[in-house]
C-alpha cells in the first residue's frame, strides 16, 4: 500500500506508522478495560497534528473506532439508556454549534475531572440521575463539551459505569454513547470551515486499525470478572482525571507546566 495517500503533509512516514500502531494499543484499551483509549490517543496525536485539527480529526476516527465496537457488542448495548441520551447528543451539539466560542479549556477540564473523581469514589447518585430527564442532561452537557475539549469520554463513561454491574453492557453502552457524541463533530466542523480531505486517508486507516484492536480488546474483556473490570476501570479514570486536574493547573497558571 503506497503511504502516500495516508499521510497529510506535514506528517512522516515514521509518525503514521507510529499512530497507526496507537490506534490499535488505545482501541484494545477502551474494549477490553471500558474507556480510557480515545482519551491517550488524542494525547499522543497532539505531539504532532495541528491543534487546528485535533479535536474535529479525533472525532472522526472515534466515530469509526466506535461505530466499530457498537457493531461488534450491539447485542450487550442498553437501548432503553440510549433512547434518552440521543436527544440530549442533539441538543448539546446544536447549542455548541450556535456558540462555538474559545471557551477556556481549564475549566472544561477541571470540572469533568472532578465530577470523574465523583462518580468513581464518592457516594453513589440518586436513582434520579439515572432516569431519563438525568440521562438527557448528561447527554447534553458532555456533548456540547466533547466539541471544544474532546475530554468528555472518561465522564460518560464513569456515569454509564453507575447504572451498570455487567461489564460487557458497561462497554456496549458507552460505545454507542460515544458514537452518538462523535457524529455531529464531522458536519458541525465542516460547516465551520475545517477541510478533512487532507486527513481521510489517514482517518480511514487508524479506523481500521482501531477495529483489530477492538478485536482483540473484546477477546480480553472476557477474560475479566465484572469485579476486576471495575476495579481496573476506576483506576484507570483516576488516572485520567489526574491528567485533566494537571493540564487545568497548568493551563490557567496554577502550576508549571
Amino acid at each position: 500500500m503506497d503511504l502516500a495517500i495516508l499521510m497529510p503533509d506535514m506528517l512522516p512516514v515514521g509518525v503514521v506508522l507510529f499512530l497507526l500502531a496507537c490506534s490499535v494499543l488505545t482501541s484494545m484499551i477502551t474494549a477490553s478495560l471500558g474507556a480510557g483509549g480515545g482519551v491517550l490517543l488524542l494525547v499522543l496525536m497532539a505531539f504532532w497534528v495541528p491543534p487546528a485539527a485535533i479535536i474535529p480529526v479525533h472525532g472522526l476516527i472515534q466515530l469509526g473506532s466506535n461505530g466499530g465496537r457498537v457493531a461488534m457488542t450491539w447485542r450487550h448495548i442498553d437501548w432503553q439508556v440510549m433512547t434518552a441520551f440521543a436527544p440530549g447528543v442533539l441538543v448539546g451539539a446544536a447549542l455548541g454549534a450556535w456558540l462555538l466560542v474559545d471557551l477556556p479549556a481549564y475549566l472544561w477540564q477541571l470540572t469533568i475531572a472532578v465530577f470523574v473523581l465523583y462518580l468513581c469514589w464518592g457516594p453513589a447518585l440518586p436513582k434520579l440521575a439515572f432516569g431519563r430527564a438525568g440521562i438527557f442532561c448528561a447527554s447534553a452537557l458532555t456533548s456540547f463539551v466533547s466539541l471544544f475539549v474532546g475530554a468528555s469520554g472518561p465522564l460518560v463513561a464513569a456515569f454509564i459505569k453507575q447504572i451498570h454491574p455487567d461489564r460487557h453492557a458497561t462497554v456496549a453502552t458507552f460505545a454507542a454513547a460515544m458514537t452518538l457524541q462523535h457524529a455531529p463533530k464531522a458536519l458541525i466542523f465542516g460547516v465551520a470551515g475545517f477541510v478533512f480531505k487532507e486527513w481521510l486517508g489517514l482517518v480511514a486507516a487508524m479506523i481500521a486499525c482501531g477495529l483489530l484492536g477492538t478485536w482483540l480488546g473484546l477477546r480480553l474483556l472476557t477474560t475479566l470478572s465484572n469485579q476486576r473490570f471495575h476495579q481496573l476501570f476506576n483506576v484507570l479514570l483516576t488516572l485520567l482525571a489526574l491528567r485533566l486536574l494537571w493540564q487545568a493547573a497548568a493551563a490557567s497558571g496554577w502550576w508549571p507546566g
